[in-house]
């Protein structure tokens, strides 16, 4: 993982930061001081130094927020990702995209160990979790060079969130400064699911044969109606 720079904390500092920016700042700095249920909207407005209705016009919520962090964070991998990974294997491209986000993730780990405690206590939190680590892990599957499309493409998505969001709390835990522990549980989840998705390519190309019967059929049934 690399110790420079990011080149987007570069961009930053060369020009001024818009509300939604400074929106972000501000919660993830109050996220790392106290829990998600102690910080309102007003809070993170004051501390972003904007208005109540300034902070409107940027974020509806404090989770579009969060979204707008996550958003950040894609950035700063795809901006960093480079394009010689094509001759490793997908899990090694995998690994690589995922590790940087990790890095990229490392100075908000305070706020991200709050937020995380949120979540597993709040099934509908949990739930929007979810569907930003899809959103984000779809960018991270393509920066890999792999695709999402397609149904056994959607499954495969799922299947890196919860390989995601596993290694994700072992990173919580992982205060080493080479970051190890996480290594060794990405390499381990990404493994699994490697052997996951080879077989669900197996199942895909068996069925194969069905899909357009099945598909003709379906038309059928729909023209009849």
């Amino acid at each position: 993982m690399s110790a420079h720079k990011h080149k987007s904390d570069e961009n930053a500092e060369s020009k001024p930061k818009d509300a939604r920016e400074k929106a972000v700042d501000a919660l993830m700095a109050l996220a790392a001081e106290r829990t998600w249920a102690e910080i309102s909207m007003a809070d993170v407005a004051d501390r972003a130094g904007l208005s109540l209705a300034q902070f409107r016009d940027a974020f509806p919520s404090k989770g579009a927020v969060l979204a707008g962090f996550s958003r950040r964070i894609d950035r700063i991998v795809l901006d960093e990702t480079p394009d010689d990974l094509a001759g490793e294997s997908a899990k090694d491209r995998l690994f690589d995209v995922l590790m940087r986000r990790f890095d990229a993730m490392k100075p908000y780990k305070a706020a991200l160990v709050h937020i995380d405690a949120w979540a597993m206590r709040d099934p509908p939190a949990l739930a929007e979790i979810n569907r930003l680590a899809i959103n984000s892990l779809r960018f991270m599957l393509e920066a890999a060079g792999e695709s999402s499309e397609g149904p056994l493409g959607a499954v495969k998505l799922q299947g890196l969130v919860l390989v995601w969001l596993r290694t994700f709390h072992v990173w919580l835990d992982d205060e080493s400064d080479d970051s190890a522990r996480t290594m060794a549980a990405l390499d381990h989840e990404l493994e699994q699911g490697r052997v996951w998705a080879a077989r669900l390519d197996d199942a895909g190309r068996a069925l194969a044969p069905l899909a357009d019967p099945l598909m003709g059929l379906a038309r059928r049934i729909v023209g009849a109606r």
